[in-house]
């Protein structure tokens, strides 16, 4: 199994990173949110390395739950969108899953199950995103039914943020306001409260609440689409590289790859690099999408293919047949590419399929 295009992934980067969060939020509780396959970079071994750090970790749904549970890891595990089916709820209970729940139907289930045990459970209040969450007008009798509900063990208080990742938007701090009057609606001064994600935790000290919820962060993007100082303390943890397999003059006129969208406007040397659409890189990446090859930035050269494409090299040294790319990692950003193919770097690191072999450092 030659083929060059491979994932490598830095856990000593993911727990840094993990380890960053802490720093920044030193009275909060931090979960770590290992959902989608920890983002694309692989659950299971990104569990067994925070598992020692980590008191809950957080995934979308009971299947991706269960899948860390059978590899081993036994801390809690918080189910972000809650249970899908009313048969679900016992087995969330007997696998030791803490719940969302985000609206009446999921409490009236809650209330009908037969479990093994009471959960934990987070009510999920709709501050502003309007995707998931119960009214700000319904918190205080959504709280009460599940405060006397014998198969809750106790309950916690969540939000979500629309839009922590803008820098200074206004509609966070609405959303930090709304969720404050709804936790007075509470009769409770002990519940426990989240609101804060990557992008809250790393810029937003006021949404550090009870628990913080990194994501994305713990994988070294950026939540920003600018600079942030503490965003630029990430480690990435994904780094997708191939090789140069091919290296060849284009004269003047020349166009190269599928369309004939890039045609040489000097002579040119363009190299052949082993990846394309099918190991995961984008297909609507445009010509002049940065790589990175010895140590020297490169630019894409025409359409992205199944399975190569092609870089223009006339400016760089020394670049041969076997030579390291490096298509998004530790030296290029995965949202810098992200950028050039009209999407952002979760994009990029979550959809990465099968082809291009994992390999965890």
């Amino acid at each position: 199994m030659s083929r060059p295009a491979k994932i490598f992934i830095d856990l000593a980067a993911v727990e840094a990173n993990y380890k960053c969060a802490k720093i920044l939020a030193p009275n909060s509780k931090t979960i770590a949110v290992v959902k989608a396959d920890a983002y694309g970079h692989g659950a299971i071994e990104v569990a067994k390395k925070l598992a020692p750090l980590v008191e809950l970790f957080a995934v979308s749904c009971l299947e991706e739950a269960i899948a860390i549970r059978q590899a081993g890891i036994k801390q809690s595990i918080l189910l972000l969108e809650g249970c899908f089916s009313v048969d679900e709820i016992s087995l969330a209970a007997a696998q030791n899953c803490q719940v969302v729940v985000h609206n009446q139907q999921q409490i009236n289930e809650l209330s009908s199950a037969k479990v093994c045990q009471p959960l934990s459970v987070w009510l999920k209040v709709d501050t502003g995103m309007h995707r998931l969450g119960v009214q700000p007008s319904d918190v205080s009798k959504a709280h009460q039914a599940l405060k006397t509900c014998a198969n809750v063990k106790n309950t916690r208080l969540m939000s979500h943020f629309s839009s922590a990742d803008i820098i200074n938007s206004k509609e966070v701090v609405k959303q930090l306001e709304a969720f404050s009057t709804c936790v007075g609606t509470i009769k409770d001064d002990d519940i426990q409260l989240s609101m804060a994600n990557s992008a809250g935790i790393l810029a937003w000290p006021n949404s550090h609440k009870n628990w913080n919820r990194p994501g994305i962060m713990l994988y070294g993007l950026s939540p920003f689409s600018e600079c942030q100082p503490q965003a630029s303390q990430l480690q990435a943890a994904m780094s997708f590289e191939s090789e140069v397999i091919a290296m060849r003059d284009v004269s003047i006129g020349e166009s190269v790859g599928y369309g004939d969208t890039w045609v040489a406007c000097r002579p040119s040397v363009v190299a052949t690099v082993a990846v394309g659409y099918g190991d995961g890189y984008p297909r609507n990446a445009k010509s002049g999408t940065p790589v990175f090859v010895n140590n020297q930035r490169a630019p894409l050269a025409g359409r992205v293919s199944m399975d190569m494409i092609s870089i223009d090299v006339t400016d760089l040294q020394n670049v041969n047949i076997g030579d390291k790319v490096e298509l998004w990692g530790k030296n290029l950003g995965a949202n810098e590419v992200a950028f050039w193919a009209d999407t952002i770097g979760y994009e990029l690191v979550t959809r990465m399929p099968t082809r291009a072999k994992r390999l965890f450092i």
